[in-house]
């Protein structure tokens, strides 16, 4: 039986040490190693650093879960696995080259397709948002403080986060002509990466919409931190993901929204489909 506060902390831990890796590098452009991979996506050598030593001191704190990442060479039999760590080693990674400090380090622990443990790390902030199913959400700050997440009852006029680099313009500007026939007034904010979700968990924003194919590892940290503050993340559907999906790893359109009274209107707004 998975002890989930015990393994939370260590977690926690752990991917702020992985975030003093990413840091040490981020201080040091010469350093970064800047490739490509076959999506056109960018990796450095912080992704890597972070990546390596994730799944070394998870390995030590669970060997018998298995650890996917983003930059695992393979997932081996994953579609067999019942319980599995999924690693985003260095979230935002666009975010790191363009060094705007809006990336993260995500880890998150799936259990029969449900994320019940995630920690969103936020390096350049000294930030860490956890959560664990049945234990709250929490944020403890670059003073080590420790306090309790709630996410907030939508506020007139709504914030929406976007992001910089998946703005996905038509779509976008589409959902933001329905938000005003509906809400009137909004404010739209850019942030990057999993900040987004921590944003909402902590009350700082109201919606946060996603056109677009994201992977598993994005999400599955934000998605329980955020139903533990009182939030959700759903797909088109309304539903909650499910992960280690048999076919793919890849996700489909989501929402997230602080005030869960609000899903419907927000849904309502992401059919944009004539906006393609």
């Amino acid at each position: 039986m998975l002890n989930l506060h015990s393994l939370l902390n260590a977690v926690a831990q752990i991917s702020q040490q992985a975030g003093q890796a990413i840091m040490t590098i981020y201080a040091q452009p010469e350093q970064w190693q800047l490739q490509h991979k076959e999506d056109k996506s960018p990796l450095t050598a912080a992704d890597l650093a972070s990546h390596h030593l994730i799944v070394e001191k998870l390995q030590a704190l669970t060997p018998d879960i298995p650890v996917l990442s983003e930059e695992s060479d393979d997932d081996y039999d994953r579609q067999q696995w019942s319980r599995l760590w999924l690693v985003d080693p260095l979230d935002g990674t666009k975010e790191f080259v363009a060094r705007t400090n809006d990336f993260t380090v995500n880890i998150a622990l799936v259990v029969d397709h449900q994320a019940v443990l995630g920690i969103l790390h936020a390096p350049y902030y000294g930030l860490t948002y956890m959560a664990a199913k049945g234990c709250g959400a929490w944020l403890i700050d670059q003073h080590g403080q420790k306090q309790r997440l709630t996410t907030a009852k939508q506020l007139t006029p709504p914030r929406l986060l976007v992001s910089r680099f998946h703005a996905n313009g038509k779509k976008n500007q589409a959902l933001l002509q329905h938000t005003q026939q509906r809400f009137g007034d909004y404010q739209v904010l850019e942030v990057g990466s999993a900040l987004k979700m921590c944003r909402i968990a902590e009350g700082l924003a109201d919606f946060y919409p996603r056109f677009g194919t994201t992977m598993e590892w994005d999400t599955a940290a934000g998605q329980i931190i955020l139903e533990e503050a009182g939030g959700a993340l759903v797909d088109r559907q309304g539903r909650p993901f499910l992960y280690n999906k048999r076919d793919s790893l890849a996700n489909k359109d989501f929402i997230v929204v602080g005030d869960k009274a609000y899903v419907d209107d927000w849904l309502a707004c992401m059919q944009v489909e004539s906006a393609r």
